[in-house]
């Protein structure tokens, strides 16, 4: 026959095993909770943190653009191929781009064939244009389009 310590010291034992399961269990379960919500923190954080970028980015060609008829303060020069790439890489006809620059088609096409060179206010233009992408160039050229368009005007006099 066992010793009746020996008896009582496993069933306390196991006893004690038990309860701390009990303990440890919840402290597992609230444990794995906060790390996803740690985790959803997280993600959102770095969603924040990639749409603050991208509104400041915005906020910064805005605020150059807001003034986009001066020119810098380094010496500016006038390339043809400059502007023929700029209005490639903006996927824009030369119809467009004057219609942006707010200049004549001809005036585009004697740029771009060294045939002239355009004026402080046009070259500042230009500059600016340098700034911005495809998708903002789009959106400023339907924005023009919307406003010279007559159903605009018939809507703006009623």
């Amino acid at each position: 026959m066992p010793n009746i310590g020996v008896l009582l010291k496993d069933e306390i034992s196991r006893l004690c095993r038990r309860e701390i399961r009990k303990t440890v269990a919840s402290v597992k379960k609230a444990s794995a909770a906060y790390r996803r919500d740690i985790a959803s923190l997280k993600r959102q954080v770095a969603a924040l943190q990639k749409k603050s970028a991208s509104l400041e980015k915005r906020t910064n060609v805005a605020a150059r653009d807001s003034n986009p008829r001066t020119l810098p303060d380094r010496p500016v020069r006038f390339v043809a191929k400059g502007l023929r790439s700029l209005r490639l890489r903006l996927g824009l006809s030369a119809a467009q781009l004057a219609l942006l620059l707010d200049v004549s088609e001809q005036s585009i096409y004697n740029w771009e064939t060294k045939k002239a060179t355009p004026r402080k206010e046009q070259l500042a233009a230009i500059i600016a244009m340098r700034g911005i992408g495809k998708r903002e160039a789009q959106e400023r050229l339907d924005a023009i389009k919307a406003s010279r368009s007559p159903r605009a005007k018939k809507k703006s006099a009623a």
